[in-house]
């Protein structure tokens, strides 16, 4: 009988050292993920090269002088791809005035992307982000999240949810280079 009192003991000793070790390595994450490396306004946008469906290779630099509309997002992810249609709308109307639409997939298999853009006839460049080194590299948490990039490659705004057509139009029009640049 004391020996089954002690195993239980011991157990239940166990089990209450792993979930505390738990809950405050929760607590340590939520509250550290704002200070680790989140990219935002006034920052250099870091350079990466990813490949796109067709495997042609995007490195953000090459893209200096254009204003880089930058979105990170999942095939999942509703409010992604409620926005991706008014994102496509804008690409259309702002790929002549030196704004580039880079979309950033993060970490899914190639044919369920292919599936989403031609369900939803997207134009601009889809990105590969097998392992998410980029998503993380720029601090991004919750999807659907863009930063814009200006043509000097400095992040003037990060915004986290999701986009009206409206407001991608604004923001678009707000990284458009200046005439003669």
């Amino acid at each position: 009988m004391a020996a089954k009192k002690k195993r239980r003991l011991v157990i239940r000793t166990v089990i209450l050292t792993v979930m505390t070790a738990a809950v405050i390595y929760t607590l340590y994450a939520n509250f550290t993920k704002e200070s680790r490396s989140k990219v935002s306004a006034g920052d250099r946008a870091p350079d990466f090269v990813l490949e796109d469906l067709n495997g042609d290779k995007h490195q953000l630099s090459s893209y200096k002088g254009k204003g880089v509309f930058l979105n990170f997002w999942g095939t999942w992810c509703k409010p992604c791809e409620r926005e991706m249609p008014y994102m496509n709308n804008q690409y259309k109307e702002f790929k002549d005035q030196g704004v580039e639409i880079l979309a950033v997939n993060v970490g899914e298999p190639e044919f369920l992307i292919n599936k989403f853009v031609e369900k939803h006839g997207l134009d601009f460049p889809i990105l590969k982000d097998k392992n998410k080194d980029i998503m993380n590299m720029y601090g991004v948490f919750n999807l659907p999240a863009t930063l814009l990039v200006n043509p000097q490659g400095e992040v003037i705004k990060v915004e986290e949810g999701e986009l009206t057509e409206q407001k991608i139009r604004e923001m678009m029009e707000s990284i458009k280079p200046a005439k003669g640049s």
